[in-house]
């Protein structure tokens, strides 16, 4: 993106002509264009801009910035920290944009001590259930890429679920089942989508990267410096961000966030057969998009090996879950 674009941005967000002084590209993200806007007064923005729409694309990925934004309002309601929104534009001269201040910290890596990684699972935790503590005016995704909300969480996940499959069958993606059999495995489990009756706020890619960790200068204790990328949040079952925060992974063995998500009034102790199978069901459904994922994205051999061996046998172990 070019400096004089940047700039237009920011004026069109209430800034003073000549405000930027530089930005530099970020790292990290796979369907956005990101960079980190340093201003002449020292403060620091994030400026997220979408591809194209030519660009193939999954069939949820229409409109993530009305939900990005949306994640970002509803966390500040409940002191989770995250970024502000400063501008958002779907349809302007400038073109789509999200501008957002940046959080403090850097992706969450293995630098960590022992007790400083379970101190942040807790700390990590008690966010979290704060977040599923803002309820929402419907089910589904907000953007309305799938159609609107739903009334009922079972209506909104079934049209979600669907459209994962509908993109596998149009990407003609390689899955470890075929798209069928994978459908009716998922279909075993609906009857347990019933027991939510309350839309809740799930940001649904709470994965390590989406979480920054902020050490203050002189040493103390990490924390927990903001959660980003909520692009891919919805309003439905809590219980599907046990997901992602697990990644390949099984969340039922993190005491420590487990902790500090009933600290703050999270209830998710008790992972009883229905639960079970939401859960099951939940993690088919990122591991499907992983997968899918990789064909419009156009992944290179490295990353489909890594998908094919390390995400494969998940969803397999979940579509067994399913049908137990």
């Amino acid at each position: 993106m070019s400096e004089e674009r940047a700039g237009r941005i920011l004026e069109a967000a209430g800034f003073p002509p000549g405000s930027l002084a530089g930005c530099r590209p970020m790292s990290g993200g796979t369907y956005n264009t990101v960079e980190e806007l340093r201003l002449t007064d020292g403060s620091r923005y994030v400026l997220k801009v979408p591809p194209p729409p030519t660009v193939p694309g999954m069939s949820h990925e229409r409109e993530l910035f009305v939900s990005e934004a949306e994640f970002y309002r509803a966390a500040a309601t409940v002191d989770v920290p995250a970024p502000r929104v400063v501008h958002v534009s779907l349809d302007a001269p400038e073109g789509c944009h999200l501008l957002m201040t940046a959080c403090p910290g850097d992706g969450w890596d293995d630098s960590y001590s022992d007790a400083e990684e379970a101190g942040l699972r807790r700390e990590l935790g008690r966010h979290v259930a704060r977040l599923h503590q803002v309820t929402g005016p419907g089910f589904g995704y907000p953007s309305g890429a799938l159609g609107p909300l739903s009334a009922d969480w079972r209506t909104a996940f079934t049209a979600i679920y669907d459209a994962v499959l509908d993109d596998a069958r149009r990407y003609e993606a390689w899955l470890p089942r075929p798209v069928d059999e994978v459908a009716r495995a998922a279909k075993t489990a609906y009857d347990a989508l019933d027991e939510v009756t309350v839309p809740r706020l799930v940001h649904f890619d709470l994965w390590r990267g989406n979480i920054l960790v902020d050490r203050p200068e002189g040493g103390g204790e990490p924390r927990i410096g903001g959660l980003i990328d909520g692009e891919r949040m919805f309003w439905g079952d809590p219980l599907a961000d046990f997901v992602s925060l697990a990644l390949l992974g099984d969340i039922r063995k993190d005491h420590d966030f487990l902790t500090g998500y009933q600290e703050a009034g999270g209830r998710a102790a008790e992972f009883i057969h229905s639960a079970r199978q939401r859960l099951a069901l939940y993690r088919s459904y990122l591991y499907l998009i992983m997968l899918v994922e990789t064909v419009p994205r156009g992944a290179g051999d490295e990353q489909v090996a890594w998908v094919r061996e390390r995400v494969a046998p998940e969803l397999t172990a979940a579509l067994d879950e399913l049908g137990q």
